[in-house]
């Protein structure tokens, strides 16, 4: 399994909003690419604003690339969540997932 770590920082002001767009429409969207097993979604406050992480997991680069296209490693960062985004993460990073919750 592989997992995919990536992180946004938004304003407190458009947090909850960011938030419920990846809980309605970007995570489950994500579903329906084969080879999908999960997700976590991280949110912490910080001097700036609020920080989002993902952690999402995968079966495979192959599953990941059906997702992201051949540059994987790229981020996937749909334009309506953009408008949400003060900044983030140009690219996520991979890695082998070697213990996993029973």
């Amino acid at each position: 399994m592989i997992s995919r770590f990536w992180r946004g920082w938004t304003t407190v002001a458009n947090a909850d909003a960011y938030e419920n767009l990846l809980r309605t429409k970007i995570l489950p969207g994500i579903h329906r690419v084969k080879g999908y097993r999960g997700a976590y979604l991280l949110r912490r406050n910080v001097a700036d604003g609020v920080e989002f992480a993902t952690l999402t997991l995968w079966e495979s680069l192959d599953a990941i690339r059906a997702f992201a296209g051949e540059e994987y490693d790229v981020a996937v960062v749909p334009p309506e969540a953009r408008k949400l985004l003060s900044r983030f993460d140009e690219r996520s990073l991979h890695y082998e997932t070697i213990v996993e919750p029973e």
